[in-house]
């Protein structure tokens, strides 16, 4: 049974196309893991300054495993140089998925879910 992982991210206003672009600089690094199986990262349309970072993984270890991995840990120093190089360091450690120094989101918390049940369109 897949797992979903929801990172709910506080993103103000003006951090939002920093949190986008840090994102993009790290397309591509979560897609070769094992156990991996979808990604999204969703912008707020209205009403809320919560971005929902999606992604569906095999099971809870696969999940783990990505989390201590090399891959993982060398995206968010990727994402920490990025921001040290643009001013947007202020001396701070790593911040997990706030992405570096000078973290883009003020808060975060994971949600947990099984997929219990899933449908998708079919292309002919």
């Amino acid at each position: 049974m897949s797992v979903v992982k929801i990172n709910v991210l506080t993103v103000p206003a003006e951090m939002r196309d920093e949190l986008e672009r840090r994102f993009g600089n790290r397309a591509g690094m979560v897609e070769s893991s094992d156990g991996f199986e979808w990604f999204e990262l969703l912008r707020p349309v209205e009403g809320t300054d919560r971005y929902l970072v999606y992604t569906r993984w095999r099971s809870e270890d696969d999940f783990q495993r990505w989390q201590q991995s090399r891959a993982f840990q060398a995206g968010h120093a990727q994402a920490a140089a990025d921001a040290a190089a643009q001013g947007h360091g202020h001396g701070q450690a790593p911040a997990g998925h706030g992405h570096g120094q000078g973290p883009a989101a003020t808060d975060s918390e994971v949600w947990t879910f099984e997929v219990v049940q899933s449908a998708g369109r079919k292309e002919a």
